[in-house]
């Protein structure tokens, strides 16, 4: 194990560039544990986002020698090369400054996509009971720890072709409420996710499903999508 790190991090907005930096290597240390103490020791104006440290929020997500990651959770024995680490901005984001982008336009895209769930029921009602083993729970199941870090926006390559696609994190909050069968707005979500910016445009390359920390697959989810899609696209509802 090298005594020292050779790091070179993003400094600026777009037009920025990396800056180097030496940082003394220690057990156990993650990619965050590295920006934190660039941050703290050698320069005090490097901006980031980090909140839980422990991979429940998602915050601290950068690319790191070119692959968008969680930071807190990756240590920096799996990630080094010869002792240099690159850690930049998530990519297909606007870079606000250094390391922190603008998450507007990938929230944006999930209420887009209709992202919301909608119910008919009101506090009045009773709760509406769903079977935990039905096909549709098991589906929405497979999707539904989502927390929005956007790994998979950032890996996705279709994103950066065709900037209005609505990606992967989007398609899959989608897939997970067209399977709830208390939602209400089934067709309407599908019309918006039949659209050019929709599952169709997705080429199935699986970077989101490969790359997913939460170890989702929303390769399959949209997959899922495109199917539905066509049957409501057969029976003219769409």
């Amino acid at each position: 194990m090298t005594k020292n790190l050779k790091v070179k991090i993003w400094r600026g907005g777009k037009e920025g560039g990396f800056a180097t930096f030496d940082v003394p290597r220690q057990e156990n240390q993650t990619v965050l544990d590295v920006v934190t103490y660039v941050q703290r020791n050698l320069d005090p104006l490097l901006a980031y986002r980090f909140a839980c440290r422990v991979g429940m929020c998602g915050s601290c997500a950068m690319t790191v020698n070119g692959v968008a990651r969680w930071t807190c959770r990756t240590n920096v024995s799996k990630v080094e090369k010869d002792g240099r680490l690159e850690i930049a901005p998530l990519s297909h984001l606007p870079i606000i400054k250094d390391l922190v982008t603008d998450m507007r336009e990938f929230f944006d895209k999930g209420a887009r996509a209709k992202g919301q769930f909608k119910g008919k029921q009101n506090r009045q009602d009773e709760f509406a009971r769903v079977d935990p083993k039905s096909k549709e729970r098991i589906a929405a199941n497979a999707g539904i720890e989502c927390i929005g870090c956007g790994v998979c926006y950032a890996s996705c390559d279709v994103v950066g072709w065709r900037p209005e696609y609505l990606g992967p994190a989007a398609l899959n909050r989608a897939w997970t409420l067209v399977n709830d069968v208390r939602d209400i707005q089934q067709t309407e979500r599908l019309k918006v996710v039949a659209g050019d910016a929709g599952c169709n445009s997705c080429h199935s390359l699986g970077s989101c499903s490969e790359r997913c920390p939460k170890q989702i697959e929303p390769t399959a989810g949209i997959a899922g999508l495109k199917m539905l899609v066509a049957m409501a696209a057969l029976r003219g509802e769409i």
